[in-house]
């Protein structure tokens, strides 16, 4: 498997989208194959993507530009060793704010954007206001970027968990295939005429 993944969203975004965008056509089958194959391997040559989608090139490439247009494809990222990069902890911290005043909690999330141990931040419900994945070199600095989250302003209180292993961290969301019965002609179609 490579280390090249593409990032597949999972629905539609409601801002900033092109009413084609915002109302795609239907997957079929046909797309979320390709989805499914960019999904596990996003760099891959077309030809062999349409070769595993069962179409020739020139259908698969168009389809691959709709989807990315469409914004089901959102990027293709190499997907690195952490560790051998010198990262050896990775980290999750459990946010509470003081408010959740709509400015405090944009204001927490635009200065850990500028954090580049931060690779995830999410707002939640139930149990704090925010959960992060950090990744820290050692413990020390693990200590440190948890003293910066507990001094920042309007932070009541932050609870860490170090992760010991992971083992699963598949990239995208599950992509279901279509059944043969809901084919569209469409795609039989595109199979013999290419």
């Amino acid at each position: 498997m490579s280390n090249y993944i593409a990032q597949i969203n999972g629905g539609v975004l409601n801002t900033g989208m092109t009413q084609r965008e915002a109302d795609p056509a239907p997957l079929d089958e046909i797309d979320r194959r390709i989805l499914a194959e960019l999904q596990q391997d996003g760099r891959m040559t077309n030809v062999e993507l349409a070769k595993r989608a069962g179409i020739s090139p020139p259908p698969c490439l168009r389809r691959v530009r709709r989807l990315e247009e469409a914004g089901y494809i959102q990027g293709y990222h190499a997907q690195l060793g952490a560790q051998k990069l010198g990262w050896q902890i990775a980290f999750f911290a459990i946010v509470g704010l003081e408010s959740q005043k709509q400015g405090v909690l944009d204001g927490f999330e635009a200065l850990v954007a500028n954090w580049p141990e931060v690779r995830e931040c999410h707002m939640i419900r139930g149990g704090g206001d925010f959960l992060l994945k950090l990744v820290a070199r050692d413990a020390a600095h693990e200590n440190q970027l948890t003293a910066r989250l507990t001094g920042i302003a309007n932070v009541a209180k932050v609870q860490t968990l170090q992760t010991i292993r992971s083992s699963r961290t598949l990239p995208g969301v599950p992509i279901e295939r279509v059944g043969p019965a809901e084919r569209p002609a469409a795609v039989m179609n595109e199979r013999k005429h290419g």
